[in-house]
C-alpha cells in the first residue's frame, strides 16, 4: 500500500474505505469487483491502483484497518472491570455502534470475512485473523454467569446473541434500510427480553 493514501483528505479516504467495505461485505473477496468499488467511491481505477496496487492489496489494507479501528473502539468502550454478562454485551454493541456511525459496512465486512474461502485473501490476512476473536473471547470469558437460571446454557446463550445480532444486521442491509442507531435500538430490545427470560430475579 502507498502510504501517501493517508495524505488524502479524510473525506476522500473514508469514501474509498467505505466503498471497499461495502463491496467486499456484499460479495466476499472472490466476487468483489474493483470496477464496482471505484464507481461507489467516485474515483478512477488508476487512482485506486496507485494507492493499493491490486485488489488483494486493497483487501489486505481494508481488513487491517477494520481490525485496528474495531479494536480501538472496543478497548475504549468496554470496561475491563465489567463482568455482568448482559452489560458486557451492551458495551460491546455500543462500541460497534460508534464504529458503524463512521463505517456502516465495517462490522458486516468483518462478519463476512470470517467465512472467506479464497486462499490468497486468507493468506494475506492470516496474521490478523485471531486478534478480534481473542479479544471477544477474553471479554466474554470474564463474564459472571452466576445470575443465569440453572437451565440456561451459557455457551448457547452466547451463540443465540450472535445469531440475533448477525441476523438483524443482515436483514436490515438486505432491506436497504440499515441505520446504526435503529439497529442498536432493536438489538437492545432483544437483549432486554433475553435478560428477562434467562436471568434469576
Amino acid at each position: 500500500m502507498n502510504e501517501k493514501f493517508f495524505d488524502l483528505k479524510k473525506e476522500k479516504q473514508d469514501r474509498m474505505i467505505n466503498a471497499a467495505l461495502k463491496v467486499f461485505a456484499e460479495n466476499g473477496y472472490g466476487h468483489a469487483s474493483t470496477d464496482e468499488i471505484v464507481k461507489e467511491a467516485g474515483i478512477s481505477k488508476g487512482l485506486l491502483f496507485h494507492y493499493f496496487i491490486s485488489k488483494l492489496g486493497l483487501y489486505s489494507f481494508i481488513y487491517d484497518y477494520s481490525v485496528r479501528y474495531m479494536m480501538l473502539e472496543l478497548s475504549s468502550g468496554v470496561s475491563k472491570g465489567e463482568i455482568e454478562f448482559f452489560r458486557l454485551i451492551e458495551q460491546i454493541e455500543m462500541s460497534q455502534l460508534q464504529v458503524m456511525k463512521n463505517y456502516p459496512y465495517m462490522l458486516l465486512f468483518l462478519n463476512r470475512s470470517r467465512h472467506e474461502d479464497v486462499g490468497e485473501a486468507l493468506v494475506e490476512t492470516e496474521d490478523k485473523r485471531s486478534i478480534l476473536p481473542a479479544w471477544y473471547g477474553e471479554a466474554m470469558g470474564r463474564a459472571d454467569m452466576s445470575r443465569l437460571k440453572e437451565d440456561v446454557d451459557a455457551a448457547r446463550l452466547c451463540r443465540l446473541v450472535d445469531y440475533m445480532t448477525d441476523g438483524l444486521m443482515a436483514e436490515q442491509f438486505a432491506e436497504g434500510a440499515f441505520q446504526p442507531e435503529i439497529y442498536y435500538e432493536e438489538v437492545s430490545q432483544y437483549l432486554h427480553m433475553l435478560k428477562k427470560i434467562s436471568c434469576k430475579k
